[in-house]
């Protein structure tokens, strides 16, 4: 399973309701991963520009943005960013495909 970090920012009418009805959100986030296919590693609240992160598996890509879809289509969120998380041990791989790739930079 491929690995993503979800960072996102309540609205203030989130947070209103949050504090009005506070509720286990870690639980709503897990179900919604695991009927993706994938499952939730963690859950955080944070400080500064983003209001907290989940870390996802998920099958592909496609699931994982099939999540924030739908998490993004509730309205309940300012800002929503999905990120692929790469292992370091796939580096090696990687860079041995970049070697093999040929790029032309514009107006070159």
């Amino acid at each position: 399973m491929a690995s993503f970090a979800i960072f996102f920012t309540f609205t203030s009418s989130t947070v209103q309701g949050l504090m009005q009805k506070p509720s286990d959100r870690a639980a709503v986030v897990s179900k919604l991963a695991e009927s993706a296919g994938g499952r939730m590693v963690s859950y955080y609240l944070m400080f500064g520009e983003w209001d907290g992160m989940v870390i996802m598996e998920a099958p592909d890509s496609a699931a994982a943005a099939a999540v924030s879809m739908a998490v993004r289509g509730s309205g309940a969120f300012d800002r929503l960013r999905t990120h692929e998380l790469i292992e370091t041990s796939a580096l090696p791989g990687i860079l041995d495909k970049a070697k093999g790739l040929a790029y032309s930079p514009p107006g070159a």
